[in-house]
């Protein structure tokens, strides 16, 4: 299996932590949060890693190397302009035919050797990780006749159920066809454009441990969650 990492942003909401280190070493205990991904990646079996870089490259670079030390084989791809969240695989050359494309800031104990092999048995251009999500609102909700100014209906901090992309993907070379060269793309972007063009899209979906580290109440849960973490090293 051959993955690609998505490191190249500021991670400007995880200020003040990433004013002086790129977002993927922010450590989480006593390993950066990217060392703690390729731990897993490798356990499930990937053996190759392209990881697209833009911001604070060098230092990313530097840190992990040509990825021996993890028994893995790294490359780099670094983009000159952001590139949104898709544009950069764009870019990578020699990719197989089936690979597995994720963000470099998330944690989490899927087992990517069964997303690529349900992937490879489902035969579509494109397999999206999915997680479910209960969002609360803590206000009463009102339900308004805009036209009439009057409620017609009323809820008490209702809650809403989702199903969330957790930035894990297994893709299908035949996927890039609808990326444009050079041009930022993000995953908002591809998945419109496959959908215009009936292309259909599977999800993969996951009901065990997984934390996006966006925000410091992210890196603090992460944190916390050490001990549960310590099975993905």
């Amino acid at each position: 299996m051959k993955a690609v990492i998505l490191a190249g942003g500021k991670g400007t909401r995880l200020k003040p932590y990433t004013t002086v280190i790129p977002k993927p070493l922010v450590p989480v205990g006593e390993k950066a949060i990217l060392e703690i991904l390729l731990t897993r990646l490798k356990k499930c079996g990937v053996d190759e890693v392209f990881i697209c870089l833009n911001h604070f490259a060098e230092i990313i670079m530097a840190f992990f190397g040509d990825g021996s030390k993890l028994g893995l084989q790294i490359h780099y791809s670094v983009e000159e302009e952001p590139l949104g969240t898709v544009g950069p695989v764009k870019r990578i050359k020699g990719l197989p035919e089936h690979f597995l494309v994720m963000n470099g800031d998330l944690l989490t104990d899927l087992d990517f050797h069964d997303l690529y092999e349900d992937h490879l048995q489902s035969d579509h251009i494109l397999t999206v990780s999915t997680y479910h999500r209960e969002t609360k609102i803590d206000f009463g909700v009102l339900e308004v006749d805009e036209k009439l100014k009057l409620v017609k209906g009323f809820r008490e901090k209702p809650r809403y159920d989702f199903e969330v992309s957790m930035g894990v993907y297994a893709m299908n070379r035949r996927v890039l066809e609808f990326v444009p060269e050079r041009k930022p793309f993000g995953f908002d972007d591809l998945m419109l454009t496959l959908l215009d063009n009936k292309q259909a899209v599977r999800v993969y979906p996951y009901r065990g441990y997984w934390l996006d580290i966006g925000r410091p109440d992210d890196y603090e849960k992460a944190n916390e969650d050490m001990e549960l973490l310590s099975r993905l090293l």
